[in-house]
Order: structure tokens, then sequence, then C-alpha cells
């Protein structure tokens, strides 16, 4: 029998993108997703059931409370959902391999192009309890965190995406401010997905970074997107982030990624070279296609 692997969050919009890649970037094992819908993640002795009936070989944890606005009006709930459930399910693996998906978030974004030696300083819940959770997950050597920043794609929902609000706010007639003076380094989910599935297959478990080569405003992002979105041409708007009002949030997350590059198969693009291939070859945007670089 094909070894198991358990991926959560798989409503979300990286756990979405590992199970429908996972016949093209891991046809060896046999991939099941855990929704909210189908696994309350909070609720303890289910989720230890329901795991020792499956068996996992593998399991990927991708689910969280993720938007910084809900975790700082709601941190208790942050914290049990993205620290006591990891750390739950990390000690629930202890004998298999066990990839966390964490944030740049753990950073406080005052220098920017961090590397995994950098040491963390979170400015808000959100990052505080990501930090925590891979406290917990690296206590054991057989297990990986992999720390993301901003991740592009569609979902089932509509919903999940940075790329997803920006459309949703345009449609309904609002204008979207992005600020020209805070930095990401967006990447694709199928990019993610791929690179994740190699890092399964590499068996070399520890502390990655994962984002796009290219370190971006917020501006020069949604710029990006206007030939695909032509909805947001009108309402973009110029910001800066000395004007912003509500959760803390970094200036610069931009991640340096040689490690994890080093294992990898295929060169991580940055998000305007990703976006303009496909525009050239009249290629689905958010796919991954065979061949790709």
């Amino acid at each position: 029998m094909a070894p198991r692997a358990i991926i959560t969050g798989a409503a979300g919009l990286i756990g979405q993108y590992l199970v429908k890649t996972a016949s093209r970037w891991a046809p060896g094992w046999d991939v099941q997703g855990l929704s909210r819908a189908e696994l309350e993640l909070t609720e303890t002795s289910k989720v230890t059931a329901h795991l020792h009936a499956l068996k996992p070989d593998l399991l990927i944890h991708c689910a969280a409370l993720s938007r910084t606005k809900d975790c700082e009006q709601n941190s208790d709930k942050a914290r049990r959902i993205n620290v006591e459930v990891t750390a739950h399910l990390a000690q629930l693996s202890q004998d298999i391999p066990f990839i966390f998906l964490s944030s740049g978030e753990v950073f406080d974004g005052k220098t920017g192009w961090y590397g995994e030696a950098d040491e963390p300083n979170p400015i808000n819940v959100y990052g505080q309890t990501k930090l925590e959770a891979e406290q917990a997950v690296l206590q054991n050597p057989r297990h990986t965190v992999v720390r993301i920043v901003l991740t592009a794609g569609t979902s089932e929902r509509g919903d999940r995406s940075f790329v997803e609000d920006m459309y949703r706010t345009a449609k309904t007639g609002k204008d979207v401010t992005l600020y020209a003076d805070e930095f990401r380094c967006p990447l694709p989910a199928a990019v993610i997905a791929r690179a994740i599935w190699e890092l399964v297959d590499r068996k070399q478990p520890g502390l990655y970074h994962l984002g796009g080569s290219e370190r971006l405003s917020r501006w020069e992002i949604g710029e990006t997107l206007l030939p695909w979105y032509p909805e947001l041409k009108s309402r973009l708007v110029k910001g800066s982030a000395q004007d912003h009002v509500g959760s803390p949030r970094p200036a610069d997350l931009s991640l340096r990624c040689d490690k994890i590059q080093r294992l990898l198969s295929f060169r991580i693009p940055g998000f305007r070279e990703w976006l303009a291939g496909r525009l050239s070859r009249g290629a689905d945007l958010w796919d991954y296609l065979d061949g790709d670089r």
C-alpha cells in the first residue's frame, strides 16, 4: 500500500493546492485532505482518535487562524488554534515526518531579507502564536517548519488569498489601498505546494524559508496584477504604512530562501516573472505547468 499523507486545512489555499497537485508532484502517496467541516482540530480527543485510525506516514499542517485582525481581536482563540492544535498534532506525529506551515510574521519587519538564522521578534498576535507553534514543532528532529509570507492563487470559496481579497473589494466598488512602503515576497500557492512535496521527498527536516525571489511593495504587487484583473485599474490607491490604523503590520517581510532552494529541482520564481510568463504564453494563471522553471 502507498504511504498515507494527511493534510490539514484542505479547504484553505495552500492545503487545497497540496491536495490537487499530489498526483503530479507526489504520485507515490495516498493523500487525504482534512477540512474543518470534516474534523474540528480543537476537539482533542476526536483528533487523537481520527489520526490513530488513519495511521498516517506524513502530516502536513496548513490549518490556522491566519487573519491578523482576527488574531488581535481574539488572542485566546488564536493561541488555541495556532499553538495548542499544532503542538497536539506534532505530538501525535512524533514518529513520522510533520511539516508545519508558519509565517514570516514571526519577524518585526525592520530589516527584511530574513534568513533562518535571524532572530524572530513578532509584533502581532498572529506572529507570536506562529513562533510559539514553531518552537513546539522543532523540539522533534523529524519535524519541519516552513515559513511563508504572501500567497497568491484561487480558493474554492474565493476568500483565502490576498488576490481574491483585492478583487472582491474592487468588485463591490470600493477602493483598494496598497502601501508603497510595505514589502513582501509573494509566491503562488502552486509553487509552494510543489516545493513542499519536493521537501517531503528530500527527507531533510528543519527550518526553511519559502518566498518569491522578488521583494515587492504592496503597491507594486497591485500594479503587476492589473493585466489579469482589470477591475482593479480604477480602484487601486497608493498609500503609506505610516498612515495604517489597526493591527500591527511588519514593514518588510522579504525572505532569503537559499537553504530550501538548494534542495529543489526548480528555481523559485519572482512574482512578476511568474505573471509575465503566464501572460506571454496564455497559460492558466495560478496552475504550475509541467516544465515550468
